[in-house]
């Protein structure tokens, strides 16, 4: 069994990470398994997987802090404090890749070229059951969240619902049923972010189905935000209201369908509180 990783290893494999973020964030092709083939030679009898499991878990330190991460490396969060606070040390000390953060949080969309709708979804991640980590006190290095400045680029938002409204037409209309197709309604567009929901569309009985749709050009594994005002909705149309989340937008967009209140098809935690007198 190998023994824990020591603080030089983990420096290492942090630089190493962070200059493969920088990469995929100004949208230049690297090799990940060349990657961790370079470092194998200066760690400690480490195997390639246990790298990129290490990989992952500085994706979960980032995703925790708010912050855009590697696509190719799912957060896994159970991690040690040893490394989120290497990783935050990196932070501090190269403080200019927050610069980075927002060129990807601001970055111009353009809708997918061609999409197969019935290709388009995938079975949506499993909600794993463990402890979220506590970000210590005052120590987080950058003050701003990029992943929700990310979901609320609004033109990045408005193509993912163009793509949300169209599919569910083509549903609708593999079924016969055109009609329907023609009665949906794109809510946040025509009335605002207020409704708690971004698409009104039809079941094929006809039935009110909402739809909440949220986009990110990072992987499926990505932390979501959502409002009280959708939380409230979605647990008044429990039955109705459905998460629609496409990520890897642009490169390879996919998506996911979960059904319920937010309170039961995710994890949660509060981020922002209201204080009054």
């Amino acid at each position: 069994m190998n023994s824990d990783w020591s603080n030089i290893e983990i420096e290492l494999i942090i630089a190493d990470y962070f200059s493969m973020l920088k990469t995929e964030l100004v949208g230049l092709p690297y090799n990940k398994t060349e990657h961790r083939r370079k470092l194998i030679p200066l760690l400690k009898n480490r195997s390639e997987g246990s790298i990129e499991f290490k990989h992952q878990n500085i994706s979960a330190v980032l995703a925790n802090l708010g912050q855009p991460f590697i696509r190719g490396y799912l957060p896994r969060k159970n991690y040690q404090r040893a490394l989120e606070e290497k990783v935050f040390d990196y932070l501090i000390a190269n403080s200019n890749i927050e610069e980075d953060f927002k060129v990807f949080a601001d970055k111009e969309v353009v809708s997918p070229l061609s999409i197969q709708f019935e290709k388009l979804l995938v079975n949506p991640p499993k909600i794993e059951k463990v402890r979220e980590p506590e970000i210590s006190y005052g120590r987080s290095p950058i003050r701003i969240n990029y992943l929700e400045m990310e979901q609320n680029n609004r033109k990045l938002g408005i193509r993912g619902e163009e793509l949300v409204l169209s599919y569910e037409k083509w549903e609708l209309n593999c079924i016969g049923k055109e009609k329907l197709a023609n009665q949906i309604r794109w809510i946040s567009l025509e009335e605002g972010d207020g409704a708690g929901f971004d698409i009104l569309s039809k079941y094929g009985n006809g039935k009110d189905k909402y739809i909440e749709v949220k986009t990110t050009k990072l992987s499926k594994e990505t932390p979501f935000y959502f409002t009280q005002n959708e939380l409230l909705f979605s647990k008044s149309h429990s039955s109705d209201y459905h998460l629609f989340r496409l990520f890897n937008f642009e490169k390879d967009t996919r998506m996911f369908i979960k059904k319920g209140s937010f309170d039961l098809i995710c994890n949660s935690i509060p981020v922002t509180y209201k204080g009054y007198f």
